[in-house]
């Protein structure tokens, strides 16, 4: 998903600002409570409370709210909060550093969330704020590390920005790349089903109008042959299904009888009565099997042939067989595609298996063997 990164990177960052100013709001309380002189104690903890209601309230807002609005409001409290300074004692007592903390943690937390321009309003309006209510409160006069100590809650939220743009920068890079590894997947995607698609064009005409013309240019049939002229019709027309929507689901057993027509054997036909398969399975196999008897047709020296089917939809095994004169599987050239294409090529496809047992004079089996992934 495009700036998926980055969309996740802005979630971090709220989550991550509630959890940090929760994660402090402790050991702040505890430290104005351990410092506040007795005679101030009272309204020490009345801001303490107010502090610790707030904090807990703004950081359930930055889990589940939306928007920059109550980034005002948030200043406008902390402002509040510092301005307890007139009556708790806390210049006097040199009890303000939780009070710097809790602004310093707003300022630097706030940069995660927001927009450069709010983050750094806010920053600039809390911490100046916060310095302008110790000038005022006359803290220049007990110690003026009060008020410097003060001033750098803007510089730390200057420094707590630019680490988030640095972050923001490489979750920005990331969804580039993830882009365009996503464009070029989704090209390689159509370039193999391109790839795929003319496989299986060059397939069928492997095992249909070429094997054909062959079959009459080498002189394995009459040109006047009685069969030649409705073969090629059934060749047509196979070609001219591959430009149809396919059905969702095949019987195979149909789908094999039907090529058994095409293939001029006496074929002893083993087979239960219906095999219902999704479709790409039941015609991978089919043809597999029909390139098998072709191959027995012209190379196998006999007119002979089983085709033996066993299985159910879940599994099953196909086995055509002849007795003819056999060869060496190992001896044919890589050129050939018709037992590596049409036969293992298409199976592989329906990550079935092609197995070839044979031998020179011992004539031939071809195995087809399919079994359904398990879901």
């Amino acid at each position: 998903m495009a700036e998926e990164a980055a969309r996740l990177l802005v979630r971090f960052g709220r989550r991550y600002a509630a959890a940090v100013r929760l994660a402090t709001l402790v050991p702040i309380c505890a430290i104005a409570l351990f410092r506040g002189p007795a005679e101030d104690m009272t309204a020490t903890v009345y801001v303490v409370g107010a502090a610790a209601v707030w904090t807990c309230g703004y950081a359930w807002w930055l889990r589940v709210g939306q928007g920059s609005s109550p980034v005002v409001l948030d200043v406008a409290v902390m402002l509040g909060l510092f301005a307890s300074v007139f009556w708790t004692g806390a210049v006097e007592d040199r009890n303000t550093g939780w009070l710097r903390l809790l602004v310093t943690f707003a300022c630097v937390t706030c940069q995660w969330h927001t927009a450069p321009l709010v983050g750094g309003a806010a920053a600039l309006a809390a911490g100046g704020g916060a310095v302008g209510l110790l000038v005022a409160a006359g803290a220049p006069d007990v110690d003026a590390a009060l008020v410097t100590g003060t001033a750098w809650a803007p510089a730390a939220a200057v420094l707590s920005r630019a680490a988030w743009m640095l972050v923001r920068r490489a979750a920005d890079r990331a969804d580039r790349m993830a882009a365009e590894a996503a464009r070029l997947r989704g090209e390689s995607l159509v370039a193999a089903g391109v790839r795929a698609e003319e496989r299986e064009l060059a397939n069928s005409l492997h095992d249909t109008a070429a094997t054909t013309l062959l079959m009459v240019g080498i002189g394995q049939v009459r040109t006047g042959a009685d069969w030649l002229a409705p073969q090629a019709r059934r060749d047509l027309d196979r070609l001219r299904t591959g430009d149809e929507r396919a059905p969702r689901h095949a019987d195979l057993v149909d789908l094999l009888r039907a090529d058994l027509d095409a293939t001029h054997l006496t074929v002893e036909f083993e087979a239960p009565e219906r095999l219902r398969l999704p479709f790409d399975v039941a015609r991978a196999v089919a043809d597999a099997a029909g390139e098998a008897l072709t191959n027995v047709r012209r190379h196998a020296g006999t007119t002979r042939a089983t085709v033996r089917l066993r299985g159910d939809a879940r599994t099953l095994r196909l086995d055509v067989i002849d007795r003819g004169k056999g060869f060496s599987p190992e001896r044919v050239p890589a050129t050939r595609r018709g037992i590596r294409e049409s036969v293992h090529g298409r199976m592989s496809r329906i990550g079935a298996t092609a197995t070839i047992i044979a031998a020179e004079g011992e004539g031939t089996v071809v195995r087809l063997e399919w079994r359904a992934a398990d879901e």
